[in-house]
C-alpha cells in the first residue's frame, strides 16, 4: 500500500506544529515515513509527552518514607506497613468521553485498572471525580447518562466495586465534562513489576486482545481541540470489553508469579508505540518490532494503524525466554493471545517492519526524552475553585 505524501496539511493533521515538525527533521535527518510521522505525532502531543503540564508536575511533591515507586511507571506505589503496598493510578478521560461518553468512560476505567494490575496488584477499589454542564444544557443529560453508564458497566462487569466519588455541575462545562478516574490495588511491597526492559536479545512478547482500527489516533485526538468535525473524531474512541480484561489480570497475575516477566507495560495511549518506546527508554535499550506477528482482527491493516491503534486489553512484555511454554501456557489457557512480536536491540533504535519493508527505523531515546515542552499563559481562577461538590 502506497503511503501518504507528507505535506504540511498531513503535518498538521497530526498535530504537529512547524517548528515540532522542523525539530524531527532535525532528530532524524531526513524526511520521515509516514508511520515515523505517527509515531512522533503519537509520543510528542500533549497526552503522552505531558509538554504543557511537566512545568507543573514538577512542582509537586513526590518523594517520602512511604513512597515505593513515584512518577514515571504505570501507578504509584505506597508502603502500606505489614508487607504490603497500594497500588493506585488515576486518569481523565475527557475528549474521549466527550466524544463518545458511554466508551469513552468506559476506557477509562479500563485503563487504570490495566495500569494498576500491570504492577502486580490486584484491583480492589475504583473512583472517580465527575464534571458536567447545568442541567437545563441540551448536552448535559446525554453525556450524565452515557458516562455513568460506561463507569458502572465496566467497573461492575470487571468486578471491582466504585467506593466513592464526587459530580459536580456548573456552567464553565457545559457541552463538555470532566472525567477522572482512580482505581487502587493491593500488592506485597516486595513483588511489584515495572516496565524497565533488560537483556539483550530478550523476546518482546504481546498479549491479551487482538488489534483493530479503533482508537487510532486517539492520543492525538485527546490533545486536539475540538470544532464542528467532531463526529469524524468519534473512529478514535477506544472500545472496551471488561470480560476480556476481567481474563487479562487473572493471566497476567498468574504469569507474574510463574516468574517468567523482565518487564512489563500495558498498552494505553499510543498502542503499541509508546508501550514499547516506554520499557525500551527505561533500560536504554532498541526495540526491534516484526509486525506480521501481531494478532489482528481486521484485514490488511498497515503499520501505521497497527503502531497507533488503541485497541483495549492489551499488554506487552519482556519474557525470560526460557520460561516462553510456560507463559504461553497461561494465556492459552485463559483463551488470550500470545506472539513474540520482536526483541531487544542493544542499539538505540526503534525498528518497525511489516512484510519485507523497513516501516520505521528511529532512535528510540529522542521519541520521549525530546518531546518539547511549553511553558503556557496563566491566570488564577479563584471561582472554579470553589464549585460546589456533590458527595456520593
Amino acid at each position: 500500500m502506497t503511503e501518504p505524501a507528507i505535506t504540511p496539511e498531513l503535518i498538521a493533521s497530526h498535530g504537529m506544529k512547524p517548528d515540532e515538525y522542523q525539530r524531527l527533521l532535525e532528530i532524524i535527518g531526513r524526511a520521515p515515513t509516514f508511520t515515523e510521522l505517527g509515531i512522533f505525532s503519537a509520543m510528542w502531543n500533549e497526552h503522552c509527552s505531558y509538554k504543557s503540564s511537566k512545568k507543573w508536575l514538577r512542582t509537586l511533591p513526590t518523594t517520602g518514607p512511604q513512597v515505593i515507586c513515584g512518577p514515571g511507571e504505570n501507578a504509584g506505589v505506597v508502603d502500606i506497613g505489614d508487607g504490603q503496598a497500594v497500588i493506585f493510578k488515576m486518569e481523565s478521560h475527557n475528549h474521549p468521553s466527550y466524544i463518545e461518553p458511554h466508551q469513552g468512560a468506559a476506557t477509562g476505567v479500563g485503563g487504570i485498572l490495566r495500569d494498576v494490575f500491570t504492577m502486580g496488584a490486584r484491583p480492589i477499589a475504583a473512583m472517580n471525580s465527575l464534571s458536567f454542564g447545568v442541567p437545563s444544557h441540551p448536552k448535559t443529560g446525554y453525556l450524565v447518562k452515557g458516562v455513568v453508564e460506561g463507569v458502572g458497566g465496566y467497573g461492575n462487569a470487571f468486578g471491582v466495586p466504585t467506593v466513592g466519588g464526587e459530580v459536580r455541575f456548573h456552567k464553565s462545562y457545559n457541552g463538555n465534562c470532566l472525567v477522572n478516574a482512580f482505581a487502587a490495588g493491593l500488592a506485597d511491597a516486595d513483588k511489584i513489576f515495572y516496565s524497565v526492559a533488560s537483556g539483550v536479545g530478550m523476546p518482546v512478547v504481546y498479549l491479551g486482545a487482538k488489534t483493530g482500527r479503533d482508537g487510532v489516533g486517539g492520543a492525538t485526538m485527546a490533545s486536539a481541540e475540538f470544532d464542528e468535525t467532531i463526529e469524524e473524531k468519534r473512529p478514535t474512541v477506544q472500545v472496551g470489553d471488561p470480560f476480556t480484561e476481567k481474563r487479562l489480570l487473572e493471566a497476567c497475575l498468574e504469569l507474574m508469579a510463574s516468574g517468567a516477566v523482565i518487564s512489563i507495560q500495558d498498552m494505553g495511549a499510543a498502542g503499541l508505540t509508546c508501550s514499547a518506546v516506554e520499557m525500551g527508554d527505561k533500560g536504554g535499550l532498541g526495540i526491534k518490532l516484526q509486525l506480521d506477528a501481531v494478532p489482528q482482527r481486521e484485514t490488511n491493516m498497515t503499520a501505521y494503524e497497527m503502531m497507533l491503534s488503541e485497541s483495549q486489553e492489551r499488554m506487552l512484555m519482556v519474557l525470560k525466554p526460557e520460561l516462553e511454554d510456560v507463559a504461553r501456557a497461561i494465556f492459552v489457557k485463559w483463551d488470550l493471545d500470545f506472539a513474540i512480536v520482536g526483541e531487544t536491540i542493544p542499539e538505540d533504535r526503534f525498528l518497525i517492519l511489516h512484510g519485507n519493508e523497513v516501516k520505521a527505523d528511529l532512535p528510540l531515546s529522542k521519541l520521549s526524552s525530546s518531546a518539547p515542552e511549553y511553558d503556557r499563559p496563566w491566570a488564577m481562577c479563584l471561582r472554579l475553585a470553589r464549585l460546589p461538590v456533590c458527595g456520593r
